[in-house]
């Protein structure tokens, strides 16, 4: 289960309009590890037209064989794309707990407020944070000392 400020969220309905996305930390409460990342509430799967579609389109020109279409992503049950976090939901999910920080409104706003929260909170330095790298150019073995 998600929360936000302690309130729990159990679908879309219960975040704000037009949130695009959402920035979380996940928990691993037996040692206290951390893990700050983004996770986008929908996405695009590009679908094939049915041959319905295909024999309405007119017109010069090619054709479009393919549409895009916007689904739900698996944000309800989804912790964390970190190796450890993977095998404790594997293992033992009741060990995890996980909340949302903050919410953004478009694709470039969620990537720059997990960035900025990253790098405020210093997941690279700190190790009580699972994150081992920051966009995938900034990484934690470079600042081991």
């Amino acid at each position: 289960m998600w929360f936000y400020n302690d309130k729990e969220i159990h679908g879309i309905e219960d975040m704000p309009e037009g949130a695009f996305g959402f920035i979380y930390e996940t928990i691993h409460i037996p040692t206290g590890k951390k893990y700050i990342g983004k996770k986008s509430l929908m996405y695009n799967r590009k679908k094939k037209l049915t041959k319905k579609e295909l024999a309405e389109q007119t017109g010069p020109g090619r054709k479009p064989t393919h549409k895009q279409t916007q689904v739900e992503s698996d944000w309800k049950t989804y912790y964390g794309s970190h190796g450890f976090i993977k095998d404790c939901v594997k293992e033992c999910p009741e060990d995890l707990s996980h909340k949302i920080l903050q919410f953004a409104f478009n694709k470039k706003e969620l990537t720059y407020l997990e960035c900025k929260l990253q790098f405020s909170l210093g997941v690279l330095e700190d190790k009580k944070y699972l994150n081992d790298n920051i966009l995938g150019k900034f990484f934690d073995k470079d600042f081991a000392s």
